[in-house]
């Protein structure tokens, strides 16, 4: 498993797991049609996009409607004998911690013929250090209480869960769990 950098040589790919339904962003399904619009029209601005550690560009749409300021981030592809899934990290600079319309700084999702070999796991454990290298201490991770296989993931990476708590009214409400990663210097 490699975590590569998007680009033109892997679009295809992507857009091939796109077209299936699957969409790069767990709670936003809708994501999917959004950036096979974005390959068709604009790649290279898509591309650009999924590239953006200085938090460059326009709001961000949230669930409900409401707009919030775009963060630095990135995204990596999982990559094993073909496209698996995404990666992203996102942050703010010169702290640990996420605006209240942030879900937390990592998330993932794998397209679903290639869940359960492990892929989740070792994506996260490869962006780690990139989170490091970003200057955070430590990742937060949020997710739905039924979702045992992303509770797996990330215990696995030593992620340790904080508390349970009400998930903002603008991300749908309802219970999730806050996990947090101590990213140590190395």
């Amino acid at each position: 498993m490699q975590l590569v950098n998007p680009a033109r040589k892997y679009l295809d790919a992507y857009r091939a797991a796109l077209e299936t339904g699957w969409s790069p962003r767990t709670t936003r399904p809708e994501a999917a049609g959004e950036e096979l619009q974005a390959i068709a029209n604009y790649p290279t601005a898509l591309l650009d996009r999924l590239h953006n550690p200085a938090g460059i560009g326009s709001d961000i749409e949230l669930p409900d409607g409401s707009f919030v300021k775009r963060l630095p981030s990135f995204r990596r592809w999982i990559w094993h004998d073909g496209f698996c899934g995404s990666i992203e990290l996102r942050w703010q600079h010169g702290t640990n911690t996420l605006p209240p319309t942030c879900l937390g700084h990592i998330g993932y999702a794998v397209v679903p013929l290639r869940r359960r070999e492990g892929l989740a796991t070792a994506a996260l454990g490869a962006l780690l250090p990139e989170a490091r290298r970003t200057g955070l201490t430590l990742a937060d991770l949020t997710m739905d209480p039924g979702n045992t296989a992303s509770i797996r993931v990330i215990e696995k990476n030593g992620g340790q869960l904080v508390k349970r708590r009400d998930k903002a009214p603008m991300h749908g409400g309802g219970e999730e769990l806050l996990f947090r990663i101590h990213l140590p210097l190395h």
